[in-house]
C-alpha cells in the first residue's frame, strides 16, 4: 500500500507537467501517460509479489549478512568470509568439567573445592558462506564453518567442522533441501549464554549431525507462517564389542522432525514462535563377537517457545523428554547403563534484554534430570545451572562478554558437586 501511495502522486505530477508544456502536442502527452500507467501497473505487480513471498525460515541455518564484502569464483558462485577471534577466561571456585567449557561439576567425593583458572582461544571461529549461481526459480546457498574446540593440546587445538552443507531453496514454493552437516531439527533454540557449551548436559539438548533435510512453509493468514521439516541424520554411538559404531551398526539413520508456527502475539513486527520437535533412532550394541546384540532406542520430544515480550525483551524456553540422549547432549552425557537406555527430562528458560543497541543482559536456568531407576551407583542423577550474562559491543567488531553461573550436579549414592564460575570473553568479529 505504501508503494501505491507514493507512485500515484508521481504519475499525476508527470501528467500535469506534460500537459502544461506548450512544446508538446496532445497525442504525445497521452502516449506518455499511457506509458507511465503501464509502468505503474508493473510496479504494483512487483510490490504485490514481494509482499506474498514467504518469510525466512526460522528453523534452517541462516547465512551471515550479505552486506559484507565477498569474492567470486570461476563457477559463478560468490564466497563471503566471516568469523571471529575469541579469547575466554574463567575462574571456578571448584572444578567444572571439562574446563574450557562448562558441562557439569564433578563429585566432591573425588574433587573437593579444587579451584581452577581456564584460559583458551579455542572458541575462535572461521566460516565461509556460499551464494549461487541461482536459477530463475531456485536460490542456492551453502556454508562451511570451523572452530577449534575439538581438543588436542591447549596451545595446538585441532580444527573442528561445525557446518558443511548446501541449501537449495525454491521461494515460490517455500520449499528447501539441505544436505550436509548443520544443526539438528530437534531442540533448535539456543540459550542466551556466553559459554560456548550453550548449556549442553544442563537442559539444552540438540547438536549438529550430517543430514538431509526437507522443509516446507505455509502461509497462515496474512502474518503467520507454519513450517514443517523432516530430516534423516547420522546416528553416532560408541564402539560396541564388535568394534563398530553402535549407531552405524543399527543400519538406519535417525529421523528428525519439527512443526512450528510463527505469528505476532504481543509485539507488532516481532512474531512469536512455538514448535514441537523430536527425533527417533536406534543403536545396536553387540554383546558378543558372534553378533548377539541389544537394540537401544534413542528418542526425544521437545516443546520450543520464543516469545518477544516487548521491543527489547525476549523470553525463550525449551522443555524435553526422551531416552538415550548422550549423542544429543542429554542425560548429562549418559545414554545407557549396560543394556538399559537412560530416560531423562529437563529444559531451560531465559530472558534477554537489549538495554541499548550495544549492551544486552541475559539471565536464565536449566536442568537435566535422568531417571534414577536407570542409573548405576555413582552415575550423574541431576544437573542444574543458573546464569546471568552481559554482552557489550565497544565497536561493531570489538565485543566483551561476561557471565556468572552456578552449577550443581547430583550423583546416585555419592556426594554432589557444585561450583561457581566467573567467565569473560573478548571477541574480534569480522
Amino acid at each position: 500500500m505504501k508503494a501505491k501511495g507514493s507512485f500515484r502522486p508521481a504519475l499525476l505530477l508527470a501528467g500535469a507537467l506534460l500537459g502544461s508544456s506548450p512544446a508538446m502536442a496532445a497525442d504525445p502527452v497521452e502516449a506518455r501517460i499511457a506509458s507511465l500507467e503501464k509502468e505503474l501497473a508493473e510496479l504494483k505487480a512487483l510490490v504485490k509479489a514481494q509482499a506474498a513471498a514467504p518469510a525466512a525460515q526460522p528453523a534452517t541455518p541462516a547465512p551471515q549478512s550479505a552486506s559484507k564484502p565477498d569474492v567470486s569464483v570461476s563457477s559463478g558462485a560468490r564466497l563471503q568470509f566471516y568469523g571471529f577471534a575469541r579469547f575466554d577466561a574463567s575462574y571456578d571456585n571448584a572444578r567444572i568439567t571439562p574446563g574450557n567449557i562448562a558441562l557439569y561439576a564433578p563429585t566432591e567425593a573425588v574433587v573437593n573445592d579444587d579451584a581452577e583458572w581456564n584460559l583458551t582461544a579455542s572458541a575462535t571461529r572461521v566460516g565461509m558462506n556460499l551464494y549461487g549461481p541461482d536459477t530463475e526459480t531456485m536460490k542456492l546457498t551453502g556454508n562451511i564453518e570451523f572452530d577449534f574446540l575439538s581438543g588436542a593440546t591447549e596451545n595446538a587445538s585441532n580444527p573442528r567442522l561445525r557446518h558443511g552443507y548446501l541449501k537449495a531453496f525454491w521461494p515460490a514454493r517455500d520449499f528447501s533441501i539441505i544436505a550436509g552437516q548443520t544443526w539438528d531439527l530437534n531442540a533448535s533454540l539456543i540459550p542466551f549464554v556466553d559459554d560456548p557449551a550453550i548449556m549442553w548436559d544442563a537442559g539444552n539438548i540438540g547438536g549438529r549431525h550430517p543430514q538431509i533435510r526437507f522443509t516446507k512453509g505455509f502461509k497462515s493468514g496474512e502474518k503467520s507462517r507454519v513450517e514443517v521439516a523432516v530430516a534423516a541424520a547420522r546416528t553416532i554411538g560408541e564402539t560396541n564389542v564388535s568394534g563398530a559404531d553402535s549407531g552405524k551398526d543399527a543400519a538406519m539413520p535417525s529421523l528428525q522432525g519439527r512443526l512450528a508456527l510463527s505469528t505476532p502475539l504481543l509485539v507488532s513486527g516481532k512474531p512469536a514462535t512455538i514448535a514441537v520437535s523430536g527425533h527417533y533412532g536406534q543403536e545396536e550394541w553387540d554383546t558378543a563377537a558372534d553378533g548377539t546384540h541389544e537394540t537401544l532406542d534413542s528418542w526425544s520430544c521437545v516443546l520450543e517457545l520464543s516469545l518477544p515480550l516487548s521491543s527489547k525483551l525476549l523470553f525463550a524456553s525449551e522443555l524435553f523428554t526422551g531416552e538415550n540422549l548422550d549423542d544429543y547432549w542429554g542425560g548429562i552425557g549418559q545414554g545407557r547403563n549396560g543394556a538399559t537406555a537412560i530416560r531423562t527430562h529437563g529444559g531451560w528458560a531465559a530472558l534477554r534484554f537489549a538495554a541499548t543497541p550495544e549492551t544486552t543482559l541475559s539471565l536464565g536456568a536449566g536442568m537435566d534430570d535422568p531417571n534414577d531407576d536407570d542409573l548405576a551407583s555413582n552415575m550423574r542423577s541431576l544437573n542444574e545451572t543458573q546464569f546471568i550474562s552481559v554482552t557489550h559491543r565497544i565497536t561493531p567488531n570489538f565485543i566483551l562478554g561476561s557471565q556468572l553461573s552456578r552449577w550443581r550436579t547430583d550423583y546416585k549414592n555419592q556426594q554432589e558437586g557444585d561450583a561457581i564460575r566467573a567467565q569473560t570473553s573478548v571477541t574480534y568479529s569480522f
